[in-house]
């Protein structure tokens, strides 16, 4: 029992293990999708064989894939760890490995962009503390240019060579797969890849780069096709409109339009985790929409998302042949999975049950299995304070966003004022009176990621009878305690006024440039700099400009009235202390005096 309880959590680490990299990497290419489907549609339009053909147009095509896509990638993944600095790095050092190859370098982009933002995070941690007043924009400003420097010479003469022999090699093991006919055994894993939440880092991993590389090469490629194929849930869907019981037959119409129309493939999820056995289904229908599309020589210029067939027909290359050979693969797959479904649901004898009960029922036993018992909404919501409200998921945009949009509804009828708001995951910050909604197999991540925010995990973002308990819940909590508990916070011990901000919470001190007048910004850090060495404390300082700053509530802001003013209308999470006079050094005492 002991070994079994031991790889079920090694199982359950490698998953979340799995889903961080994937969302790491949609992270970097998810945010700069525009400019993948603006390259897509560019290819489409102007290429000789394309619907409006021009020579001179055509030439933008291949400078965006080559330079334009894998600087944004870049860019992103730097950012994600070091702010503008890192992105800057990142980019910097993704041109060695561009210049350094002879293919589209969106791999190299996806491991350098993120190392550059770690290299110059390291170096801001280590020598920032210890830069003399008034050199730290000309150690600034070299630091991130040799850093990157370094970085693009070590990616043209080492990484570049090995990413592209590596690239070469999947390359040309994909196009042998696909030659003999074996690219639909991928589906069996991609199919319940999806449902596992596991899909980014299958597409955004590894199909999307190598579809990019085959179609700058011949035009379009399969690989686009695999994991957005709407048609294995499709079928799901329509078995359960037909053949279903209780409200998963009455909500699955709407999910059909939800899903094949908005691309929102999370939306039939649940209904295959009610009846594993369909899985089965979506197995079937995604190899047979592969092997149609193989058979029939089917791929798109670029990849489609979210994965809605009207994505996929615009990103289908022009002439009537591909147009029905994406359609007949999709409709294969429908088709398959449709009918398996049908069986499935037929052969089902079990008395009829809602989908919310199910939901509930699969819920309960996943808490049994982990030796936990069950919290309702109502529960978690009694212990603090709820003033936003934030849907999370793997991306952030498809099912968080419409969780997000019926919540919000519930609150405005309800007459509440939280807002209500999606975001991706790994862009979740922990702060106060958070409380974050995500879906059950995401739930840990999520908690991880803001351990001191409030929790609900739910089965599916579209239905959830969570939802209502959460509405109560907020509308009778208690205001008037929680107003006393906050005007409590802002007391000192001996009655005086305190500063708004959690200092518990403070890593770094930052001050606040406009443009390049740096100056007093500079002689105010030197000054706040001396007054920590007097209180013997160490803490990160910065003079930073106001787009360099990092929204998290780690981060402290010194800043005069005007500015505060500027920056509270940027930025939500940091802390923010308004200094009538940024060289008191009485006051800068006081705050030192309650720094950690």
């Amino acid at each position: 029992m002991e070994a079994t309880a031991n790889n079920s959590k090694k199982k359950t680490s490698l998953k979340t293990r799995v889903q961080r990299l994937g969302s790491a990497l949609s992270n970097m290419v998810l945010p700069n999708i525009g400019a993948f489907i603006a390259w897509g549609l560019m290819t489409a339009l102007f290429i000789p064989t394309g619907w409006l053909p021009n020579a001179d147009l055509a030439k933008i095509g291949t400078p965006m894939v080559t330079y334009l896509l894998p600087l944004l990638i870049a860019y992103s993944g730097g950012k994600a760890i070091a702010g503008h600095r890192g992105g800057v790095v990142g980019a910097i050092a993704t041109m060695g490995v561009i210049v350094g190859a002879n293919i589209p370098m969106f791999i190299g982009a996806m491991a350098l962009g993120p190392l550059g933002g770690w290299c110059i995070k390291k170096w801001d941690d280590k020598v920032q503390p210890h830069i003399r007043q008034g050199f730290e924009m000309l150690v600034n400003n070299f630091s991130a240019g040799i850093i990157g420097m370094i970085l693009a010479i070590i990616g043209f003469y080492a990484i570049g060579p090995v990413v592209s022999t590596v690239s070469g090699w999947l390359a040309t093991g994909v196009d042998y797969i696909i030659s003999i006919h074996l690219i639909p055994l991928a589906n069996i894993f991609i199919e319940p890849a999806k449902i596992l939440f596991l899909n980014n880092a299958i597409n955004q991993g590894i199909l999307t780069p190598l579809g990019i590389q085959a179609a700058a090469k011949a035009g379009k490629s399969i690989l686009f096709l695999l994991e957005p194929n709407p048609g294995p849930g499709l079928g799901v869907l329509l078995a359960f409109a037909l053949f279903g019981k209780g409200n998963a037959k009455s909500s699955a119409p709407g999910a059909i339009i939800i899903q094949f129309l908005g691309g929102i493939h999370e939306i039939y999820f649940p209904y295959i985790l009610m009846k594993p056995m369909l899985f089965l289904s979506v197995i079937a229908g995604g190899v047979t929409g592969t092997f149609t599309f193989n058979m029939l020589g089917a791929g798109l210029k670029a990849s489609p998302s979210p994965g809605s067939i009207i994505s996929i027909l615009l990103m289908t290359p022009k002439g009537l042949g591909n147009f029905v050979s994406v359609l007949l693969g999709v409709t294969a797959a429908a088709v398959v999975s449709f009918l398996i479904s049908m069986v499935i649901l037929r052969r089902d004898k079990t008395p009829e049950v809602s989908l919310e009960d199910s939901q509930a029922q699969l819920q309960s036993m996943k808490s049994d299995a982990k030796g936990t018992s069950t919290k309702d909404a109502k529960a978690i919501l009694a212990g603090g304070e709820v003033n936003k409200i934030i849907f999370a998921c793997d991306a952030g945009m498809g099912s968080s966003a419409m969780g997000a949009s019926i919540l919000r509804d519930k609150v405005k009828k309800a007459g509440l004022d939280q807002s209500v708001t999606n975001t991706a995951i790994s862009n979740l910050k922990d702060e106060p009176g958070l409380l974050v909604v995500t879906q059950e197999e995401l739930a840990d991540r999520a908690l991880k990621q803001t351990p001191n925010a409030v929790h609900v995990a739910v089965e599916n973002f579209l239905n959830s009878p969570k939802y209502d308990e959460i509405i109560t819940s907020l509308k009778t909590k208690d205001v008037t305690t929680t107003e006393q508990t906050a005007a409590a916070k802002a007391q000192t011990t001996d009655g005086t006024t305190d500063y708004a901000v959690d200092f518990s919470q403070v890593e770094e001190v930052n001050f606040v440039h406009h443009d390049q007048n740096v100056g007093s910004a500079t002689m105010a850090m030197a000054t706040f700099r001396s007054a920590l060495r007097k209180a013997g404390k160490e803490i990160t300082v910065r003079n930073v400009a106001v787009n360099e700053l990092n929204d998290q509530p780690q981060v402290l802001v010194l800043a005069s009235k005007e500015t505060a003013k500027r920056i509270k209308s940027q930025f939500g999470n940091l802390q923010i202390i308004v200094v009538a006079n940024l060289l008191d050094d009485a006051e800068y005492a006081k705050i030192i005096s309650k720094l950690k």
